[in-house]
């Protein structure tokens, strides 16, 4: 079935990303290794609630010092957060710009509030005038806002519901696997973004 619902997943799908930028920035903090750093994100229950928004910035700084054992300030943890956020391009924001035109354009991102924060201050302001990221979606689902987070069925159900979006008409993008067989679990049309640049292929195609 055609679409008439797009909803797009920001990190690594319209923002480009490298997670292993935080995880050296961490490790240059805290003496920790690569694999120990992963291995602590798995672990500590912060990285998740951070997400839903369960706490707040200066909470979720000093859980990272506890987890890493540094003392940096909370302008070098920032720094080492948000360099995983790596690109904004613009041909993703033209792309968003078009499709609102003839879709019903969503945004849904397990985010938090220093990353969003990040990107509409410093990220948006280099390639629009736009004064939010929002200006590209009709609708905005943050993870850190509305209390839920992907893969949770809870986060889909309430952007179909409150949007009386008909899943079958409806197409979800994002980078992340186990996020597409949710939503899929859902009848939800998906497509699984393995590179960033697929999703304008996807739309070039069309």
């Amino acid at each position: 079935m055609i679409p008439q619902n797009l909803i797009f997943d920001l990190g690594g799908v319209i923002i480009d990303l490298s997670v292993d930028n935080t995880i050296q920035a961490i490790c240059k903090l805290s003496g920790f290794t690569p694999q120990q750093v992963r291995l602590a994100y798995q672990k500590n229950p912060e990285f998740f609630e951070y997400e839903r928004g369960e706490i707040s910035d200066s909470e979720f700084r000093s859980a990272l010092q506890r987890i890493f054992s540094f003392a940096s300030s909370d302008k070098e943890i920032d720094t080492a957060w948000n360099a995983m956020l790596v690109d904004l391009p613009i041909a993703k924001l033209q792309l968003l710009d078009n499709l609102k035109q003839r879709f019903s354009v969503a945004v849904l991102s397990n985010t938090n509030n220093i990353h969003l924060s990040f990107v509409n201050q410093h990220m948006l302001p280099q390639v629009s005038s736009a004064s939010s990221l929002n200006n590209y979606f009709h609708i905005h689902y943050y993870s850190h806002l509305v209390g839920k987070r992907k893969p949770e069925p809870g986060i889909f159900t309430q952007v179909l519901d409150e949007n009386n979006f008909n899943p079958e008409q409806t197409l979800f993008f994002d980078d992340n696997k186990e996020n597409i067989e949710a939503a899929s679990a859902l009848g939800i049309q998906t497509f699984l973004v393995e590179h960033p640049d697929r999703v304008l292929d996807y739309f070039r195609k069309l």
